[in-house]
C-alpha cells in the first residue's frame, strides 16, 4: 500500500473519511494521514497548481480524474492517492516485535503453532525410534493376568470401607439426639477414622500385592478418610453453631441452617459418593443428566489410559530398567537418565491429570448431578508453587483450607505454622499412598511435599521483588515446571522402582 505525505490534501467529505478509518487499520499509514487531515484546519486552497494536480480527489461516481495517471484504488471504496517518492517511510519511534518493550504485546499464534507442529514431529520420531528399537512390548498382562487373583483381599477390604462412614452415620445420629457427650462423640470419630486408614495398610502390607493395586486401595481409603472427618467437623461445627456468635454471619452463608438440625443417611451416601472431600447437608445440583456427554467423556477417559499405558510400558519401563539408583551411580548417568525420563513422566502425569480431574470428576458429577464442578483453575500458569497448590487439585484445597487452616487459625496458631501444619498432613498422606503399596519407608514422597514449603518461600519471594517486571515475573512459572516435571517426578520414579527392585532381591 502507498504512503502519503504530510503535504498530500484528501478531498474527501468528513462523512467518507469516517467511513474509510473503520475500515483501515490504525496502524497503517492511510490512518494516519486520514487522522493528521481531520484535525487540520488550514484551507487546501493556498497550494500550487502542481500540488493541486496531485491531490487525492474523488468525484461523485467515484471515478479518478485524468490529470494524474499514477494513482490506484485503495479499501475498495473509489479512494485514490499518490505514492511519492519524497513520502517519509519513518514517522515514528518503533521497536522490534520480538524486542522486551514489546514482546508481551505481539500476538504468538504462529509460534504456538509452529511449536505444536515441533512437538508432533519430534515425538513422531521418538515414537518410531522406539518401536525399531524395543518393538511393541505392551502385552495383554497389562491389564489383566492370573496373577491380580492374588490381589483379591485388597478388592474385599475396598468393598467393607463403607463400613466406616456407617458408623460415623451412626455416632452423629446419636450426637444429634444428645444421647452422648461431645467428648465421646469426639473420641469415637477418632477412632473410627483412625481404624479406617490402618485398616488398608494392614491389609496390603500382609499381602504380596501388586503396587498398582495397592496404590488405588491406599487413594480410596485417603478419601474415605477426608470424608469422613469433614463429616465429623462438619456435624460438630452445626451443632455448636446456636452458641456461636458468629451464627449471623454462619447463616449468611447457609440459608438452610434451621432445617440442618439434624443428619440424614440420604446426605452422607450422597457425600461420600459426590466428588467432593468437603461434607454439606445439602449441594447445588443440576436438573438432568446429559446421557451422551457421559458417553463421550468415557470414550475419552479409555483413549487418554490407553496413551499413558503405552507411554509406561514403552518409554517409562525400558528407561528405568536400564538405569542406576540416583543415589549411588555416577552422576553423569543420573542426570541423563532423569533428563531422559523427563518427558515420559511429564506426560503420564498430564493425561493423569485431564483422566481424574477433568474427565472423572466430571463423569461422576454428571451422574449424581454435582453442580459446583470447580475441581481444578488454571495450575499451569501459576507463578509460585504456594499459588500452584492452591489451583491444582481443588477439593484436597478446600478440605485444607476448611478443616485445618482456618481452624488452626481460629486457634490463635500463626499462619506460617498453620501453612506448615496443612503440607505436613498432605506430606503424610502422600507418604502413606506410595510407601505402603511399594513396602517400603524411605520418606522420598514426604520429603518431597515438604521440600515444597521453603521453594513456596522462593517463588514467592522472587514474584514480590520482580513484581513490575513481565519478564521475570515468568521465573516462577518456570521454577515450578522445572521441579515438578524435569526433576521431581523423574528422580522419585528412579528412587521408588530402585527401592522397590532391591526389596524383591533381597526377599
Amino acid at each position: 500500500m502507498a504512503i502519503f505525505s504530510d503535504q498530500e490534501t484528501l478531498n474527501l467529505s468528513p462523512n467518507h473519511q469516517s467511513s474509510l478509518r473503520r475500515r483501515i487499520p490504525p496502524d497503517s499509514p492511510v490512518a494516519e494521514v486520514l487522522t493528521t487531515d481531520s484535525g487540520d484546519d488550514s484551507s487546501p486552497g493556498t497550494s500550487s497548481d502542481a500540488d493541486n494536480r496531485d491531490r487525492v480527489e474523488i468525484s461523485d461516481k467515484g471515478e479518478k480524474k485524468k490529470e494524474n495517471p499514477s494513482v490506484f484504488n485503495a479499501a475498495g471504496d473509489g479512494l485514490k492517492f499518490v505514492y511519492r517518492a519524497s513520502t517519509p517511510a519513518h514517522r515514528r519511534i518503533k521497536e522490534s516485535p520480538l524486542s522486551s518493550d514489546a514482546i508481551f504485546k505481539q500476538s504468538h499464534a504462529g509460534l504456538f503453532n509452529l511449536c505444536i507442529v515441533v512437538l508432533i514431529a519430534v515425538n513422531s520420531r521418538l515414537i518410531i525410534e522406539n518401536l525399531m528399537k524395543y518393538g511393541l512390548l505392551i502385552r495383554t498382562g497389562f491389564w489383566f493376568s492370573s496373577t491380580s487373583l492374588r490381589d483379591w483381599p485388597l478388592f474385599m477390604c475396598c468393598l467393607t470401607l463403607p463400613v466406616f462412614p456407617l458408623c460415623a452415620f451412626i455416632v452423629e445420629k446419636l450426637a444429634w439426639r444428645k444421647l452422648i457427650s461431645e467428648s465421646f462423640v469426639i473420641s469415637l470419630h477418632v477412632i473410627i477414622t483412625t481404624a479406617e486408614i490402618l485398616y488398608p495398610v494392614f491389609v496390603i502390607l500382609r499381602c504380596d500385592s501388586a503396587v498398582l493395586s495397592g496404590l488405588t486401595l491406599m487413594l480410596f481409603a485417603s478419601i474415605v478418610w477426608l470424608k469422613l472427618v469433614s463429616f465429623a467437623h462438619t456435624n460438630y461445627d452445626l451443632r455448636t453453631l446456636p452458641n456461636s456468635i458468629v451464627k449471623d454471619d454462619v447463616a449468611s452463608d447457609c440459608p438452610n441452617l434451621d432445617s440442618c438440625q439434624d443428619v440424614s443417611f440420604k446426605s452422607l451416601a450422597y457425600f461420600i459418593m459426590a466428588p467432593t472431600l468437603c461434607y454439606q447437608p445439602s449441594y447445588p445440583r443440576t436438573t438432568c443428566i446429559r446421557k451422551g456427554w457421559v458417553i463421550r467423556q468415557l470414550v475419552k477417559a479409555i483413549i487418554f489410559t490407553g496413551i499413558m499405558g503405552f507411554i509406561i510400558e514403552q518409554y517409562i519401563n525400558p528407561i528405568v530398567q536400564n538405569s542406576q539408583h540416583p543415589l549411588k551411580g555416577n552422576l553423569l548417568n543420573a542426570i541423563e537418565r532423569v533428563l531422559k525420563l523427563s518427558v515420559p513422566t511429564l506426560y503420564v502425569w498430564l493425561c493423569m491429570f485431564y483422566c481424574f480431574f477433568h474427565l472423572w470428576l466430571n463423569i461422576l458429577a454428571e451422574i449424581l448431578r454435582f453442580g459446583d464442578r470447580e475441581f481444578y483453575k488454571d495450575w499451569w500458569n501459576a507463578q509460585t508453587i504456594e499459588e500452584y497448590w492452591r489451583l491444582w487439585n481443588m477439593p484436597v484445597h478446600k478440605w485444607m483450607v476448611r478443616h485445618i487452616y482456618f481452624p488452626c487459625l481460629r486457634n490463635g496458631i500463626p499462619k506460617g505454622v498453620a501453612i506448615f501444619i496443612s503440607f505436613f498432613v498432605s506430606a503424610v498422606f502422600h507418604e502413606l499412598c506410595v510407601a505402603v503399596p511399594c513396602h517400603i519407608f524411605k520418606f522420598w514422597a514426604f520429603i518431597g511435599i515438604m521440600v515444597q514449603i521453603p521453594l513456596a518461600i522462593l517463588t514467592k519471594y522472587l514474584q514480590e521483588k520482580f513484581r513490575n517486571s513481565m519478564q521475570i515475573l515468568q521465573v516462577g512459572n518456570m521454577i515450578f515446571w522445572f521441579f515438578f516435571s524435569i526433576l521431581g517426578q523423574p528422580i522419585f520414579v528412579l528412587l521408588y522402582y530402585h527401592d522397590v527392585m532391591n526389596r524383591k532381591v533381597k526377599t
